[in-house]
């Protein structure tokens, strides 16, 4: 049998509370010959710490308290830790800024810009794309223009997904258009509109 977190080791415990497979390095003894895999080592151990404060309420003065273990350490800077990525999911990232920002100037990071943005909109939800870019204000592009967006082209791509580029881009210069499957680049010539 291998460690449930370990696919290379062999098991040398079984968990007393979820009976998974652990090796050695995931393995906590909580008694003499008696183990648990970490995380119900760690929730049992924060259920003990409920239980026994309450009842050491109720027997009356305190005794010297023990000092605290790297694991007891450990579980209340993760306790810590998750509370603050929790905090964050629920009440939110941060806020559109109030004004445009100063990259938006710049028409080709603009470009790489809103091209993240339909990446994130793809993964989350479910590889497909907006139908307008106007779809991806606020959640995915933190903007409060949308007239911005008129300076870019997009279109969805059956085989490719999508293409984006810009509308209008100077003379001379190489025209990109970008989409999932990468960046396509080709020069404009002084003749040539687009």
């Amino acid at each position: 049998m291998q460690c449930k977190n370990h696919s290379d080791r062999k098991a040398d415990h079984i968990c007393i509370h979820c009976n998974a497979p652990i090796c050695n390095e995931c393995s906590e003894e909580v008694r003499p010959g008696v183990y648990c895999c970490f995380q119900c080592a760690m929730l049992q151990s924060v259920s003990e710490a409920g239980t026994s404060l309450g009842e050491k309420d109720k027997k009356g003065p305190r005794k010297k308290q023990k000092k605290l273990g790297p694991f007891q350490y450990f579980l209340i800077t993760s306790s810590v830790l998750i509370l603050v990525m929790w905090s964050v999911i629920i009440f939110g990232g941060r806020p559109a800024p109030a004004k445009t920002a100063d990259f938006t100037k710049n028409d080709r990071v603009f470009l790489f810009m809103v091209n993240g943005a339909l990446a994130r909109y793809a993964h989350y939800e479910g590889t497909s794309y907006p139908k307008e870019l106007a779809d991806l204000i606020p959640d995915y592009l933190f903007l409060r223009q949308t007239e911005l967006l008129n300076e870019l082209t997009y279109k969805r791509d059956p085989s490719a997904g999508y293409r984006l580029s810009l509308s209008n881009p100077k003379k001379g210069e190489m025209r990109l258009v970008l989409s999932p499957s990468g960046i396509e680049h080709t020069t404009l010539d002084s003749g040539e509109s687009t």
